[in-house]
């Protein structure tokens, strides 16, 4: 994919799939702004991108955080061509009947609201001028329960339904969503969900997980025309043909 002049928001681009996108869509140069709370972080990864690259520290879970960060973009680039829904979090790992309210509602604040709040900031602008591009980053959680991850599976199965709804409102206006699954991959989540010993998942080895390279690249993939097949619904890494059509085989 060429994304030449187009430009790039990526939340959650302080570390693991957000930080890999943002190297690849650079590398595909586009314009990249890399959108989260840690500041030092950001801005490393943008130092070593260069002039195509935008740091934004930026709460997801806060509306008004979310439109500042698209302000400051497209002050920068112009107009948002893709907006990359990635920012997550998979803690509290605990029980339904011992999960601390507070932390539950706040997870459910980044990985569910933060989603809606990226597309509500960015859509109006997309359906004015002529169309765009919404990626989030799902998970098989969405489709099914996973002991102790109550707000995780709720939230990943809300942010879906998500890029149905935007697909159903918006995709005659020239509006591209579809959801990833990428499964797991070598990230910090998955050391925090080995950590826990909760679950058939913490037992996995680390040899299993994918790289967040190849997540990257499926959304670059993504942002072609081959994958419109896949409008309003979710593509899954796991699958082998995916995998071969974004390169990886």
């Amino acid at each position: 994919m060429d994304m030449t002049g187009k430009t790039v928001m990526i939340t959650g681009a302080s570390r693991g799939i957000g930080a890999a996108a943002a190297r690849v869509f650079a590398d595909s140069d586009a314009n990249v702004a890399l959108v989260a709370r840690d500041k030092d972080a950001i801005d490393k990864h943008a130092d070593q991108i260069g002039a195509a690259a935008l740091a934004i520290p930026c709460d997801v879970s806060r509306y008004s955080d979310v439109t500042q960060a698209v302000a400051e973009c497209k002050a920068a680039f112009g107009q948002i061509d893709v907006l990359i829904n990635n920012a997550g979090v998979i803690n509290p790992i605990s029980h339904l009947c011992e999960a601390d309210p507070d932390a539950w509602g706040q997870a459910i604040d980044i990985n569910l609201k933060g989603v809606f709040h990226g597309m509500r900031a960015t859509l109006p602008d997309m359906i004015a001028s002529g169309g765009g591009t919404i990626l989030t980053i799902g998970s098989g959680a969405a489709h099914g329960p996973v002991e102790a991850w109550s707000q995780y599976c709720s939230s990943k199965a809300g942010a879906l339904m998500l890029t149905r709804m935007a697909d159903e409102e918006a995709r005659d206006k020239g509006i591209r969503a579809i959801s990833l699954s990428p499964g797991t991959v070598a990230t910090e989540m998955q050391r925090e969900i080995k950590a826990s010993g909760i679950n058939p998942v913490s037992q996995l080895d680390w040899d299993v997980h994918i790289p967040p390279d190849w997540v990257a690249k499926a959304l670059l993939w993504m942002c072609g025309a081959e994958a419109d097949a896949w409008l309003g619904a979710e593509v899954s890494l796991r699958n082998e043909e995916i995998r071969r059509k974004v390169g990886l085989i």
